[in-house]
């Protein structure tokens, strides 16, 4: 009877155990309820290939009533095109346009479908050239010239002229201005012609007009060649054929020089400097017909004040400017960028030293123009040191203003035509008495 009554309070106390035991082992070998769940998606992509699933946006937990308001005047409006109904046997008219058949088909093929009005077909995205309008043409050619950009290269191209120790000539003046204004129209378009895939991708550029389809590129460049043909032909024939030549090889500087290098080596800056000075030289020679001492002079002043002002705009445009593939210091050589900007701002404070030396101006143009340099200097270090946007753009600025008022200052400090033959004919005296003295 012992026996018996240890058996049973044995069985009794091990029947909890077997209990759970037998819990995990059907846990284990019954489907579960997320293993049904695999066997369904297995199945699903397994034998039934067609169907996909679709992630639905989540809703906010908590959404009032005036947020439910907004969302429901944010869905998207839809019509529903009602055509007028036809004849079941009516004949195609021949004249019926492509546009017309495309609606027609798009029309049969979408019926009783809703379409949204902000959908897009795929060929309004692609690029295509878009109708020109004979009034919107000169505001095009403008763009595509940089009329902006014309205008500061004849201005400084009429302060050589100014500049040169001749007297005025009106004729020659207005001829050098439009001849000179006419070759840059034709080397800037044929800039913009070359660098359409990459104006496309920069936002300084991309809404040009060969960019955007507004002009073609053949009337681009018949533009180009109407401009720079007459051009080098006033500066030739109407002026002197060294101002000319000195147009033509500005134009091919520009267009077959700076622009391919813009995206192989940095040294585009210094060629595009050298595009930049030639103007008031080209100015000086149509006045003179010969290159001077002077020439030259104004030639660097533009040269080095090139540098703080393109290397400023740069620093603001590096990332336009790495996305459309250009090679520019501020991109591959930040430091040198900054270092090169401040050395030219103290060129032009030597620079305005040289023009009484060469006898250009009066003494007085170094001492006047000093405040206006030393300020331009200062912009530049503080480029040099800080390196940011802020000090660039200060810079950039400065030096829109910074070069038409020292060309004034300069041409106010100009030796008149007179002074010059007065001392001419004094140094001749002089020679002439210093022959009778050697004379017996």
């Amino acid at each position: 009877g012992l026996f018996v009554w240890h058996l049973k309070n044995a069985g009794a106390r091990q029947v909890p155990c077997q209990f759970v035991h037998l819990c995990r082992v059907a846990n284990d070998r019954l489907i579960t309820f997320q293993y049904f769940n695999f066997l369904k998606r297995m199945y699903v992509t397994q034998y039934n290939k067609d169907l996909s699933q679709r992630a639905k946006p989540k809703s906010d937990s908590v959404a009032s009533p005036f947020r439910e308001l907004q969302q429901l005047d944010r869905e998207k409006k839809v019509i529903h095109r009602i055509r007028p109904a036809s004849p079941l046997h009516q004949p195609l008219p021949e004249t019926l346009s492509r546009n017309e058949l495309r609606e027609m088909m798009s029309a049969a093929e979408t019926e009783d479908s809703i379409m949204p009005v902000r959908a897009e077909p795929k060929e309004d995205r692609q690029w295509k050239e878009m109708k020109l309008q004979l009034d919107d043409l000169p505001g095009i050619l403008a763009r595509l010239s940089k009329i902006k950009l014309t205008a500061l290269v004849v201005s400084t191209a009429s302060a050589g002229f100014a500049m040169a120790p001749v007297p005025f000539d009106l004729t020659c003046f207005l001829l050098a201005s439009l001849g000179t204004g006419l070759a840059s129209c034709a080397a800037n378009s044929i800039n913009q012609f070359f660098e359409v895939p990459f104006d496309s991708n920069m936002n300084r550029t991309k809404n040009r007009p060969l960019v955007r389809g507004q002009i073609s590129p053949l009337l681009a460049v018949c533009f180009a060649a109407s401009c720079g043909v007459p051009g080098i032909a006033l500066l030739t024939l109407g002026v002197n054929p060294l101002t000319g030549a000195l147009g033509a090889f500005n134009i091919f500087l520009y267009t077959c020089c700076y622009t391919p290098m813009k995206r192989m080596s940095i040294a585009n800056t210094w060629v595009g400097a050298v595009v930049g000075a030639i103007p008031p030289v080209m100015g000086w020679t149509a006045a003179t017909g010969s290159l001077d001492a002077g020439a030259l002079l104004l030639g660097g002043i533009l040269y080095s004040w090139q540098f703080p002002h393109f290397n400023a705009l740069s620093w603001g445009l590096r990332e336009d400017y790495s996305r459309g593939g250009y090679c520019m210091m501020s991109v591959t050589h930040p430091g040198l960028c900054r270092r090169v900007a401040l050395r030219h701002c103290l060129a032009l404070i030597g620079l305005s030293v040289a023009a009484p030396v060469l006898d250009i101006t009066t003494w007085t143009f170094p001492v006047i123009s000093l405040p206006i340099n030393l300020y331009i200097s200062y912009l530049g270090f503080r480029f040099y040191r800080d390196a940011d946007r802020s000090s660039s753009r200060k810079l950039f600025f400065c030096s829109l203003w910074h070069l038409p008022m020292l060309l004034l200052v300069m041409f106010t400090c100009k030796k008149s035509f007179l002074e010059k033959e007065d001392k001419g004919d004094l140094l001749g005296g002089n020679r002439g008495r210093a022959m009778e003295i050697r004379l017996p």
